[in-house]
């Protein structure tokens, strides 16, 4: 593979920048292998937890003999085990991504973000996983803590060809079943489509403990349509065609897109998930920056 590619999602500033921080899950995870975040299970190790009684077969160097002697009993110390985590990216690739030009584009831009985030997981020694749907499943990238997971996944993104409409509940709800309990869930999209059914599929994930993060992901003409002149308006998903003067339009069309916002934040809330509108032109460092201080600010689940 040549560097290129690695080149083409892989900026080193922005690297620089995440991997300084950090990705910590908000909540218990369930992990095979020993790591750096906390488990929903007790074992013998790190972290203090509590105290339970006694029973034959558990190791003797565990027993706090200070209990012993007040209480005349044998208790157990337990403590928190450490673990590590498992991340899925889950990009969406339908032809809606397509739009914008150059860095600009949202699936390139998505794309990136995922890059960059896989990058720095591994880094961790954590494990990520990518898989890329529009109407079905396209791609999945199982999980992996190898660094060599991060060139599996930008070959996947370069082969990418977004040209078909989106079902992202139908797709979000497939990946689920493929999941264990107690993940980290990452979902770049412009959400396009019926939140309903959206937040129905977003529930089940948080049914089974995953933490789930919402990356909208929208070009600055989508969200301020700033165009001026005629313009010809053609459907990415749909076969039609308009034309038509923006400020004819930008009222209504404003009003509508930040109803359509508003109402997936609220289901992020309902539901216990980061929502980060992001806007293409933004500068990716910064963003990435912003919302990983937030989250360190945040309690843990």
């Amino acid at each position: 593979m040549s560097s290129s590619v690695l080149a083409r999602y892989l900026d080193p500033e922005v690297l620089s920048r995440v991997a300084g921080r950090g990705i910590e899950p908000r909540g218990l995870v369930m992990g095979n292998l020993a790591g750096a975040h906390r488990s929903p299970a007790s074992g013998f190790a790190v972290e203090f937890a509590g105290h339970r009684e006694y029973v034959p077969g558990d190791d003797p160097k565990h027993i706090d003999w200070r209990i012993y002697f007040t209480r005349d009993k044998y208790f157990i110390k337990q403590y928190e085990m450490e673990t590590n985590f498992t991340c899925h990216l889950l990009l969406d690739i339908s032809s809606s991504m397509r739009y914008g030009e150059g860095d600009e584009q949202k699936l390139l831009y998505a794309s990136r973000m995922a890059t960059v985030l896989g990058h720095s997981i591994v880094r961790q020694s954590d494990k990520v996983s990518l898989a890329t749907f529009d109407t079905h499943i396209r791609g999945h990238i199982r999980a992996s803590n190898s660094m060599h997971q991060v060139v599996r996944m930008t070959q996947h993104l370069d082969e990418v060809d977004a040209i078909e409409k989106t079902n992202l509940a139908q797709c979000l709800s497939e990946l689920a079943e493929r999941m264990q309990r107690r993940e980290i869930v990452m979902i770049f999209s412009d959400f396009f489509g019926d939140l309903e059914s959206v937040e129905a599929a977003i529930q089940r994930l948080r049914f089974s403990k995953h933490e789930v993060v919402l990356f909208q992901v929208m070009h600055h003409d989508e969200l301020y349509f700033d165009m001026d002149g005629m313009v010809r308006f053609v459907g990415l998903e749909v076969a039609e065609q308009y034309l038509a003067q923006p400020e004819d339009l930008r009222a209504a069309y404003l009003e509508a897109v930040g109803a359509f916002n508003a109402q997936l934040e609220e289901i992020a809330l309902r539901n216990g998930c980061d929502h980060v509108l992001v806007d293409t032109r933004e500068d990716m460092a910064g963003m990435f920056a912003d919302y990983l201080n937030k989250r360190m600010r945040m309690p843990r689940r």
